[in-house]
């Protein structure tokens, strides 16, 4: 299955808030979390929303260092900050949860995020874009 390819923000349409999952082909439980995955992103659509499965082998290069022990790890970013990363149940209700609590969050606090999965994401950004074209 395909997911949509991510779309192209403009400099003055850019999303609000993005979620990467990380996965592997390989791997069943990123295969079966696929449907799920892409059922969400109907429900958070873009221009607010980006959504993007981003295969840990096939990009290694833009991926680089970051171990990922557990699949699907998840990285969610609002704008430039990374919100949240780490292995996530693979379950629509918990990441529905997870993006909630993170969008109520009265402080636009990180949980838990270190300077690596940032830099992973200042890499992945102009990755994104230039898949979207």
């Amino acid at each position: 299955m395909s997911l949509a390819q991510p779309q192209c923000p403009s400099p003055s349409l850019r999303p609000d808030w993005s979620v990467v999952c990380l996965c592997a082909q390989w791997c069943a439980t990123c295969r079966a979390y696929q449907d799920t995955f892409t059922t969400l992103q109907a429900q958070y659509p873009y221009p607010q929303w980006q959504w993007a499965w981003v295969d840990v082998e096939d990009e290694e290069e833009v991926v680089g260092d970051v171990e990922v022990q557990t699949f699907p790890t998840l990285l969610i970013a609002q704008g430039d900050v990374v919100r949240f990363m780490g292995p996530l149940v693979p379950q629509a209700a918990v990441l529905q949860r997870l993006l909630q609590s993170l969008q109520e969050a009265t402080s636009p606090q990180s949980m838990g995020v270190d300077a690596q999965a940032q830099q992973l994401w200042q890499r992945l950004q102009p990755w994104l874009a230039q898949r979207a074209l």
